[in-house]
């Protein structure tokens, strides 16, 4: 049971510090014209290796396909990415920044910066990188695990 209640009370954790970052990151960038949520959609543009479609953009943020879509086309509105021609699929377009969306996504990092150094200060590199690989090797089971199964 003590492995449950540690697992239960790292999941609320998250839960907690994900609202915060949410609520924190809008903060940070809202003169920009940015919420979290359009950072993190030009964020995985701008870091993939290749120009992506959204169902793969989706899936690598961990969010469904619907609403990266909705927020792809609230950007597009925006002017911050623009759809081009897919040639493995005809019908699932790729994304990709324009200038102001580098421009946007440039000044977000400038600000991410120093934040991040702050929120680091005091932490161990060693820590930092340990709680990453906890959190991805958690996210990994997820991913393989069929919800609503007995995993017992």
């Amino acid at each position: 049971m003590y492995g449950q209640d540690a697992v239960t009370e790292l999941v609320l954790e998250t839960f907690r510090l994900n609202g915060r970052l949410l609520a924190a990151g809008d903060a940070l960038i809202a003169d920009l014209g940015l919420t979290s949520a359009r950072w993190q959609v030009i964020g995985a543009v701008s870091l993939a290796q290749a120009p992506l479609p959204v169902a793969h953009i989706a899936r690598n943020m961990g969010l469904t396909r619907q609403a990266v879509q909705r927020l792809a086309n609230d950007l597009e509105r925006e002017g911050l990415v623009r759809f081009a021609p897919n040639p493995h699929h005809q019908r699932a377009k790729l994304v990709l920044l324009t200038r102001k969306g580098k421009t946007a996504f440039a000044a977000a990092m400038n600000r991410w910066q120093p934040w991040a150094n702050s929120l680091a200060a005091g932490l161990s590199l060693r820590d930092i990188k340990l709680a990453s690989a906890m959190l991805r090797t958690i996210r990994q089971r997820l991913d393989q695990a069929e919800p609503g199964a007995d995993h017992a």
